[in-house]
């Protein structure tokens, strides 16, 4: 990607060579200029040392990892340089002053999103949707306008929200991807697998962007802050979940991209992509959606992060 971001899918390692970066696979040598590269996506299990970390850490370069089955791992944060007290002092002041307002302003985002996902498909007669649609637009700002919503109560709105969003993939998908219930760790058939793996590659680029700003990565205003989590990235990678990571799986699953026989791995308890797999669906997600962040997608944070597609 012109943007900066590599993707390596496969086992090797990573090390320094002079002033570029080296991947050595079973392939072979393959290098990656360090003044174009602004992230890297292990996808595979990938050796690295501290002598290449400290070199990738003073350019800048945000690491994701992901584990041999497709989880993400974490990732490698370089010292940050846009740290910022008064923004810090800021974001605090919201939490303490505003988080159910800020929180409110996010699951409605959430909404908006689906209801523009379902609204495609009802356009192209998908009628068995249009109640949720409905729901979508008025009840859930009928719910966020009311000012005594604790934010257990914003939390399980946001729950019935993806609740009645789950229920209409059996209008949208064929049998093979129906989903009975949300699994994620692992997931336990062909959807939930496409699901995880979306939901990670989005989570991670949300990290990697929040990075080259001022904001604190651990203060956020839906999830609960924690220890141990950039749970802000949570927070706005939710709301884009909807017309990022769920219209791609059906996109690929109605056009055949992705099918269950070819692109995954079936155990007793749990379902992978397979190499291919998550492959051809990282550069769907890539190419298709997140490369479109600077030109398609407007967030206002009074507006919880509404997507707005442009439609030429």
């Amino acid at each position: 990607m012109a943007s900066g971001t590599k993707y390596l899918m496969s086992m090797g390692e990573l090390k320094r060579k002079d002033n570029s970066i080296l991947f050595h696979n079973e392939k072979g040598n393959f290098y990656l200029p360090i003044e174009s590269t602004r992230e890297i996506y292990c996808m595979n299990e990938i050796t690295v040392n501290s002598k290449f970390l400290d070199f990738v850490a003073k350019a800048g370069i945000v690491i994701h990892f992901f584990n041999y089955y497709g989880y993400y791992s974490g990732s490698f944060y370089p010292k940050e340089t846009l740290v910022s007290g008064k923004v810090t002092i800021k974001q605090v002041e919201a939490f303490l002053n505003n988080r159910n307002k800020i929180a409110k302003t996010f699951v409605q985002g959430i909404a908006d999103n689906i209801c523009e996902v379902l609204y495609h498909y009802y356009r192209y007669d998908k009628k068995e949707v249009y109640d949720t649609v409905e729901w979508m637009r008025e009840k859930v700002s009928e719910y966020m306008e009311d000012d005594n919503l604790g934010i257990k109560q914003i939390l399980r709105i946001e729950g019935e929200i993806w609740q009645r969003f789950y229920e209409n993939f059996k209008y949208i998908l064929p049998e093979d991807f129906i989903l009975n219930k949300r699994v994620k760790r692992p997931p336990d058939n062909p959807i939930n697998a496409l699901i995880s793996f979306g939901n990670f590659i989005l989570y991670s680029k949300t990290v990697s962007q929040i990075y080259n700003t001022h904001l604190n990565q651990t203060i956020s205003y839906l999830h609960e802050p924690s220890e141990g989590r950039f749970s802000l990235s949570l927070d706005l990678s939710e709301v884009f979940k909807p017309a990022i990571v769920y219209r791609t799986i059906f996109e690929l699953v109605n056009t055949k991209q992705i099918q269950v026989g070819k692109h995954f791995d079936k155990k007793y308890n749990y379902c992978l992509l397979n190499e291919e797999g998550k492959n051809d669906a990282r550069i769907k997600i890539v190419q298709n959606k997140l490369r479109k962040f600077p030109l398609e997608i407007k967030i206002n944070i009074r507006d919880g992060g509404t997507y707005h597609e442009k439609t030429t």
